[in-house]
């Protein structure tokens, strides 16, 4: 379990490391990469999921609860293991699931904490406390609780169902197929809310939001924070199922 835990936390935080710092770069004020757009923050989480997934690797790399819940739903074990590498199987026990939902959430926190450091000179600019947050977690264009939870379960239904299919499915391509689809559901799903589809990508950074002395950062809009929480859970399981079943 710790070997899991340790493998989550750390390629959980490599992703809201580059993800978070992706953001950061476009959107806060004075940074080389200042607004420049939609584009490069799709592509950055796309390659911070590639990052994450290999450094991951022992326990499978989730990365995600949702990945985690829908595993377990699709009826598998949460890792298959891998014979070459001496990594043995893990089965889909509560301990185990819990295991990763605590990497997963730590890994998530502690990579926000490194994002605003890298940061943090452009942190004590003046901008908009929304802007400030938005580097840590997702936020919706149109406010509308019950149609952002749709988007979140849409967008994390297919994240999770294209990975299922991934395993049975011909391909060298690897953890670079899950960063393209990535980039893919970020161009194609997530104009509405800016695309959580993963619970400690959104609550771990959030967490972070609330305690770091972040200037004029405002409040962390936890009245939101639940629908990338509960949408992602409830897309991964729903992805998981079906994925288990034509897989």
């Amino acid at each position: 379990m710790m070997d899991i835990f340790l493998s989550e936390v750390m390629g959980t935080g490599m992703l809201t490391l580059l993800g978070c710092g992706v953001v950061a770069n476009v959107i806060l004020p004075k940074t080389k990469g200042f607004n420049s757009g939609w584009v490069v923050i799709t592509f950055g989480w796309g390659l911070a999921v590639f990052a994450g997934v290999y450094v991951a690797y022992k326990s499978g790399a989730h990365l995600n609860p949702a990945v985690t819940f829908g595993l377990a739903a699709s009826g598998g074990d949460l890792f298959g293991g891998n014979e070459e590498l001496g990594i043995a199987a893990v089965p889909s026990t509560f301990g185990n699931i819990l295991t990763y939902l605590a990497g997963e959430m730590v890994g998530a926190f502690l990579g926000a904490v490194l994002a605003f450091l890298t940061y943090k000179r452009h942190f004590d600019q003046e901008a908009p406390g929304a802007t400030k947050l938005a580097v840590f977690s997702t936020g919706p264009e149109l406010r509308s609780y019950g149609w952002n939870f749709v988007t979140e379960v849409i967008g994390t239904f297919v994240l999770v169902f294209v990975i299922l299919l991934f395993g049975p499915s011909p391909s060298g391509l690897g953890p670079l197929a899950v960063a393209l689809l990535v980039v893919g559901i970020g161009m194609s799903l997530g104009g509405p809310t800016g695309y959580a589809i993963n619970p400690a990508r959104d609550l771990g950074p959030r967490i972070a939001h609330a305690v770091l002395p972040i200037r004029g950062k405002g409040k962390s809009d936890w009245g939101y924070a639940w629908v990338p929480v509960v949408g992602p859970i409830v897309g991964g399981v729903l992805g998981g199922l079906l994925g288990g079943a034509v897989s």
